[in-house]
């Protein structure tokens, strides 16, 4: 089973993502797929967080993920206010929206790190929401990548299903701009016998 955990503000669609990432899991053939947002006292810009699980087999589990395979940063300032890592397992993927290499930042794990700069491709697409850059979508093809859990050919499939024909062209565009510009690094494996 895959564990996605979704990290970002209120107003990103952090919730949005982590519901087509689970459609684009079905159409990719997984029996299992659930989603979920994780509700409080969330309001626009406040930290908030949803979940993806994705299986091969139907998921009977539905309890808040504690910890997660993979951890997606939809804004980089959460680390401010957020131990985002004490939500990842150990040796998971850690994927974040910035426009620094996973070098820059500096942990010292065995995390497979990916970045994107997704708010700097909305940008170069045109692709805006009330003012500010849209970065749930190209961080699907984030996780396209560093994953490789669905195709982006499903993630299209998956954005069919919820947007205009013509926001579609553009937030597609988004996506597969991210598959090609992710940036990752390989964590730092701990020997066996260490």
């Amino acid at each position: 089973m895959h564990e996605i955990l979704w990290h970002g503000r209120g107003g990103q669609g952090v919730v949005v993502a982590a519901q087509i990432m689970a459609e684009a899991a079905y159409l990719q053939g997984y029996k299992g797929v659930t989603s979920a947002p994780t509700f409080g006292p969330e309001r626009r810009g406040a930290p908030l967080t949803a979940s993806t699980r994705i299986s091969d087999e139907p998921i009977r589990t539905f309890s808040q993920i504690e910890r997660a395979d993979i951890v997606v940063v939809l804004d980089e300032t959460i680390f401010k206010v957020v131990d985002v890592l004490s939500r990842a397992k150990n040796c998971g993927t850690l994927i974040v929206n910035t426009a620094q290499s996973p070098d820059i930042l500096n942990l010292d794990s065995c995390l497979d790190i990916a970045t994107v700069d997704a708010a700097g491709i909305s940008l170069k697409h045109r692709l805006m929401k009330e003012g500010a850059p849209v970065v749930n979508t190209p961080l699907l093809g984030a996780v396209a990548r560093a994953t490789g859990i669905v195709s982006l050919e499903n993630i299209e499939r998956a954005l069919k299903g919820k947007i205009s024909q013509e926001a579609l062209m553009r937030n597609y565009a988004t996506v597969k701009a991210a598959f090609e510009m992710t940036t990752m690094k390989k964590g730092e494996k701990k020997m066996a016998n260490s």
